[in-house]
């Protein structure tokens, strides 16, 4: 079993070079996460990410690159989150200084969705020098110090409430009680004890007591409404942003 913990960075790319450079050679980074934007036809930056993956190379450190778009807080929230897990054995280090501020705020609550944040560390690179340059050069150079900064839990739903989620999402964002509670109860998400007679009574309470009342009223992220004889279940605008990077 290897037991080797590899010292991981994550690092979005803005208008920067040495504040994702110079980190990673101090703190002897074995592996960098590069997040680019997804847009490359629009990544203005993607002359800083060549000259950072060529300059990481020659020092021996590994280098991958994955995208996010930069406009899109959940979408860089659910990419970082996503090498997080990726990197869950080795100590991961997030630099929140070299992307935009939409980076920063990504990169910190994608760490408050673990729960075990051990191997987790949040950076600020303080830059030596500012620059008021053009968009084809540096915007800071040199590094000054490098903060440490902590690591907060926020809640989250439940397991079960998540792959409820996910239900909806798949099914475009809305779907008959009844049919929710039939893919509930097969993907074991509600467990239903009754006699075959009161079986569908049951598994609607079940339902409503475990998935749909928290996903209504504690979390907001769905809502349900009669239409005809139906009730359906739709995710709200909240649901939807949750789902993009909670599932």
């Amino acid at each position: 079993m290897n037991t080797v913990r590899l010292r991981v960075h994550i690092a979005p790319v803005g208008f920067e070079i040495d504040r994702i450079i110079v980190p990673a050679i101090n703190m002897r980074a074995d592996k960098v996460w590069l997040i680019g934007h997804s847009n490359l036809s629009a990544d203005k930056a993607r002359p800083f990410l060549e000259k950072i993956r060529k300059t990481l190379a020659k020092k021996n450190i590994q280098v991958k690159e994955v995208t996010a778009d930069r406009f899109r807080l959940f979408d860089i929230v659910k990419t970082v989150k996503e090498i997080i897990f990726e990197e869950q054995n080795n100590d991961v280090y997030l630099n929140v200084a070299s992307g935009s501020k939409i980076h920063a705020v990504g990169m910190m609550m994608a760490t408050m969705i673990f729960d075990d944040r051990s191997n987790l560390h949040p950076f600020y690179a303080q830059a030596k020098e500012y620059h008021h340059t053009k968009i084809s050069e540096p915007q800071t150079s040199g590094i000054e110090a490098i903060h440490d900064l902590p690591t907060y839990r926020i809640q989250t739903p439940e397991k079960k409430h998540l792959e409820a989620l996910k239900i909806l999402v798949d099914n475009g964002g809305k779907l008959k009680k009844k049919e929710m509670a039939e893919i509930a109860e097969h993907e074991k998400i509600i467990v239903i004890n009754a006699e075959p007679g009161n079986h569908s009574q049951a598994r609607f309470a079940s339902l409503d007591k475990n998935i749909i009342s928290p996903l209504e009223n504690e979390w907001g992220y769905i809502k349900t409404e009669k239409v005809g004889r139906n009730r359906w279940i739709h995710l709200t605008e909240e649901g939807n942003w949750a789902s993009e990077f909670l599932i």
